[in-house]
């Protein structure tokens, strides 16, 4: 594997991105997502929910992650 030399890190993050991706790039990120998913499985309130705005819904949507995610950590503490 090569190694590069970059002056910021800006043309760090740049190096990382994949302006042509192929069938091979979409299966790793689906792959990548599924493994996520099996990690830590967040499950949402179950209905239809409506909201003013995008960020009314993303309040709510952060609001349940940070629950779940307290749950978790309470539940590995025992």
């Amino acid at each position: 594997m090569p190694v590069y030399k970059y002056k910021t890190c800006e043309e760090a993050e740049k190096a990382l991105w994949n302006f042509q991706p192929d069938e091979a790039y979409f299966k790793q990120v689906a792959a990548l997502w599924d493994f996520a998913e099996k990690l830590f499985p967040i499950r949402y309130p179950h209905g239809i929910f409506k909201y003013k705005s995008i960020e009314e819904a993303n309040q709510d949507r952060e609001a349940w992650e940070r629950a779940y995610a307290k749950q978790r950590r309470s539940e590995r503490k025992g």
